[in-house]
């Protein structure tokens, strides 16, 4: 009989041992949100409900405000001041229109077109930023002069009685009438429309519009097609960012409009600054936030993106 060889012994196979992050290492990201956490509380949230708790008060500032749940204040704002409500919506959302259609060429040209020239366009679309936002919006006031240059080309070209008949202007005065108020909305947000645009259609991959081009599409298809349904997350962000600040927005009416042209804006600002009704004024900013949510939401639902730059 030959003896067997005894079986090897088994080698002992052991995982390395999981060294688990100490409790300091993952508080590290806690510890950096911390900041944007306490001023989102400091500057937001508290004056949310400050704002909230000031909305359900009744008084006067000579005896005092007390909180009395009193959310009748909210009807009354609401029913005395829709028109101005109607008329911040309609302004702001005629500017979001308008400035979809001037930024989208713009931005196209600057990512596809623009080559060399590309960040000197950039520059000059953020140009009107390196001015403050009030002496933007009065230089309107010296280009829409009664008599001036623009007023006297709109009027041969018989603009002026286009835009009189629909209600934007007034004879041949264009300052203090709808249209100049949406020309300086326009203006001062156009910058927003564009940048968020132009991110947008940079991602976009040029080997797409060759493979559309290889597949015999015109040009109008491969927009159609394939530019615009890729940019439709540029075009999300650049009309809430142009819409929201617009419809809330009191300098472009106040300077370039009139009584007539008052947006709810400047029924808040009068509200606080000048009758000292805080509680309407609190009444009124939670409406029109209230407005907006619900047009941003549904807006975003229908678009049917959430890629948002």
């Amino acid at each position: 009989m030959t003896a067997t060889a005894a079986p090897p012994e088994a080698v002992a196979t052991t995982d390395p041992p999981v060294h688990k992050p100490s409790l300091r290492k993952r508080l590290v990201p806690y510890w950096l949100l911390l900041p944007g956490i306490l001023w989102l509380l400091v500057f937001f949230v508290l004056p949310m409900i400050y704002q909230a708790s000031t909305s359900v008060q009744t008084g006067s500032l000579e005896e005092g405000f007390k909180v009395t749940w009193h959310f009748q204040t909210y009807w009354d704002a609401l029913t005395e001041y829709y028109p101005q409500f109607l008329r911040s919506l309609l302004y702001a959302g005629t500017a979001t229109v308008l400035c979809l259609l001037l930024g989208y060429p713009l931005a196209y040209l600057i990512a596809f077109k623009a080559g060399r020239w590309r960040n000197l366009l950039l520059v000059l679309v953020i140009a009107p930023f390196f001015t403050s936002f009030l002496i933007r919006t009065l230089a309107w006031k010296t280009i829409l002069a009664d008599g001036g240059p623009v007023v006297e080309v709109l009027n041969t070209l018989h603009v002026l009685d286009v835009t009189s008949w629909l209600g934007m202007t007034q004879g041949d005065r264009v300052l203090a009438t709808p249209l100049a108020v949406v020309c300086g909305l326009t203006y001062n947000f156009l910058p927003f429309m564009i940048l968020p645009l132009y991110t947008s259609l940079e991602r976009i991959d040029t080997r797409l519009h060759e493979a559309a081009g290889d597949l015999y599409a015109r040009p109008s298809t491969t927009f159609r097609k394939v530019t615009f349904p890729l940019s439709m997350p540029g075009v999300v962000s650049g009309t809430l960012l142009t819409f929201i600040p617009a419809s809330g927005d009191y300098v472009n009416a106040e300077l370039l409009g009139s009584t007539d042209t008052r947006m709810i804006g400047n029924v808040i600002q009068s509200q606080y600054l000048r009758i000292l009704d805080y509680p309407t004024a609190a009444a009124l900013s939670f409406i029109l936030m209230a407005i907006v949510l619900i047009m941003v939401t549904i807006y975003i639902r229908r678009a049917g993106t959430e890629d948002l730059v």
